[in-house]
């Protein structure tokens, strides 16, 4: 059968038109797959080998050392408004009194500073020691740096000299070990100058 041109034309052309549509409809990506393509990603910045210090009204408060550091703008989503320094190959942290002097010692396999929140959040065989010869060992541990105060709601052990106490949850210390305070002691055991164990 022969179509005038101008009709074959207009054939064609639908012809087209619902061959486009159809490749449209076929190649839709669904809602979940668009936002993965278009969402915020989070880049953080990267630091190896460094070494940071901390002040406060232009004193020493702190010194930091890690192999490596993560610096997010965002939070890791890239959807929060937290600065956070993330530490997650090991960090040690000096900390320092008043007058510039060594007060205690903080180890960890893990870390994150929340720079907004002034708080450090330690987890990962956490350890802190104090020049006074106390240690403080707990599964995870925040330091409040404005109230310079360790507390956790893991298991604590802590050590003094003469004394060990241990706790299930609930620990808070002040930065120098001045005052300690547990939540729900399971053991308190003081030791003589033998080192046997005395009942409390």
């Amino acid at each position: 059968m022969n179509y005038p041109l101008s009709s074959f034309r207009r054939i064609m052309l639908a012809g087209s038109f619902i061959a486009a549509c159809w490749s449209l409809i076929s190649c839709e990506n669904s809602q979940s797959e668009m936002d993965v393509w278009t969402k915020k990603r989070a880049i953080p910045e990267e630091a190896h080998d460094m070494q940071s210090f901390l002040s406060q009204d232009g004193r020493l408060k702190a010194k930091l050392t890690a192999p490596l550091m993560l610096r997010w703008q965002n939070g890791k989503s890239g959807q929060g408004d937290t600065i956070s320094v993330e530490f997650p190959n090991s960090l040690h942290v000096d900390f320092f009194d008043d007058s510039a002097r060594l007060e205690s010692k903080v180890d960890s396999k893990y870390g994150i500073y929340y720079e907004n929140l002034a708080k450090v959040y330690l987890r990962d065989s956490v350890l802190v020691t104090s020049v006074k010869g106390d240690s403080l060992w707990c599964h995870d541990l925040w330091w409040d740096q404005n109230r310079k105060l360790f507390y956790s709601d893991t298991t604590a052990v802590y050590k003094a000299p003469g004394r060990d106490i241990m706790g299930t949850k609930g620990i808070e210390a002040t930065q120098d070990f001045s005052t300690v305070t547990f939540k729900y002691p399971i053991a308190d055991l003081k030791s003589n100058e033998e080192g046997s164990v005395l009942p409390q």
